[in-house]
């Protein structure tokens, strides 16, 4: 079942190595990617570190910035 909602756009919760992992890859700071989100810092190290969840609609957040990125890159 879990393969079938991969597929289409759905997947498992996020985790907080996730999080870290995708920040990193992404080349954000922990600041920079609060501030880009709207949160403070502080948000951002909570949900790395498993003291706080992480928000179900994070990951979709983070697939738009990644979409906004590859626009402003085929724009060049």
């Amino acid at each position: 079942m879990l393969d079938i909602l991969v597929s289409v756009g759905y997947s498992k919760n996020m985790t907080p190595e996730d999080l870290k992992e995708w920040r990193k890859t992404h080349s954000y700071t922990q600041q920079g990617l609060a501030d880009t989100l709207g949160v403070i810092r502080l948000t951002i190290t909570r949900w790395e570190n498993g003291t706080r969840a992480i928000p179900k609609l994070l990951e979709l957040a983070l697939r738009t910035l990644d979409c906004e990125k590859k626009t402003r890159k085929e724009e060049k």
